[in-house]
């Protein structure tokens, strides 16, 4: 379940030492997944993330309520969408999104809810799908393109330091507030902080991955991603905030939900996409 924003306490400077330890946990079972077991194994990961967070969505919408049979819908057409990326031969995207709208113009007709609250039933199951499963469907796609595993670890890595530079930065010298009414704990400071980390390690990157990158490339692409990142994050903390709750879940204990950890990866991923191929013509 979420955790209601009445009930947050004050985040540990410890919080920083754990970031770091989960990547050093974390960043080789990624490696191994996405470069040695191949493309169908990536996309079940990201399938199963999406609708894990997807599904914490649908529950900030609906509280405490039990889950009505849209929302399963909903988690449904997620997968279908990210399959369409993965398989486009097989499912097409557009037939999913129209019968995901025609779903939820339905909804009003199958439910015993007033028409404002069902009609609002419908948004909610259209923008989650949208949310989570457009913006995350860029993933596969950046995973399809030649290189594409070490692609996904430059989007990981840059967009990790971005956050946790901003985090570190934020916490120590953080003093004027970038978004004081959604998140009051991201500053200006914190965003150099991000934009710096981001961009060493996109040089890291180069050097030791990705040669085909200038150094142009990376220091747009850390401006980018962290930029793209920090606007996903408040997308999120917005949603939560209007709906009354600090984390999306409590999948992941001391970091919230599924959602919480895919915030800045669902516009990360887009803008990395559109950046390499366009600009770079990959």
């Amino acid at each position: 379940m979420p955790k209601p924003l009445e009930a947050a306490r004050p985040r540990s400077s410890s919080e920083a030492v754990r970031r770091v330890l989960a990547a050093v946990v974390f960043l080789p079972l990624f490696y191994v997944l996405v470069h040695d077991l191949g493309p169908a194994a990536f996309f079940g990961l990201v399938a199963i993330a999406g609708m894990l967070a997807v599904g914490e969505f649908y529950r900030l919408h609906l509280g405490q309520a039990p889950w009505p049979w849209w929302s399963w819908v909903g988690v449904a057409a997620t997968a279908f969408l990210l399959g369409s990326s993965q398989w486009p031969a097989l499912v097409a995207d557009r037939t999913v999104l129209l019968g995901t709208v025609m779903i939820a113009l339905c909804i009003p007709l199958l439910s015993g809810k007033p028409l404002r609250d069902a009609l609002m039933d419908g948004l909610v199951l259209v923008m989650g799908v949208l949310y989570v499963g457009l913006t995350l469907s860029y993933l596969l796609l950046i995973r399809g393109l030649p290189d594409g595993a070490l692609l996904i670890f430059f989007v990981i890595l840059v967009s990790w330091a971005g956050d946790t530079g901003a985090y570190i930065v934020g916490k120590s010298l953080g003093r004027r507030a970038l978004a004081p009414v959604i998140s009051p704990k991201k500053t200006y400071e914190g965003l150099a902080g991000g934009l710096v980390l981001a961009g060493l390690m996109a040089l890291v990157a180069r050097g030791w991955f990705l040669p085909a990158f200038s150094l142009v490339d990376c220091l747009v692409l850390a401006v980018i991603l962290t930029v793209a990142g920090l606007i996903g994050d408040l997308a999120e903390s917005a949603i939560k905030r209007s709906a009354g709750f600090k984390d999306s879940g409590a999948l992941i204990p001391g970091h919230g939900g599924m959602l919480d950890r895919l915030d800045s990866l669902l516009f990360t991923g887009p803008a990395f996409y559109y950046y390499v191929t366009i600009v770079n013509n990959v």
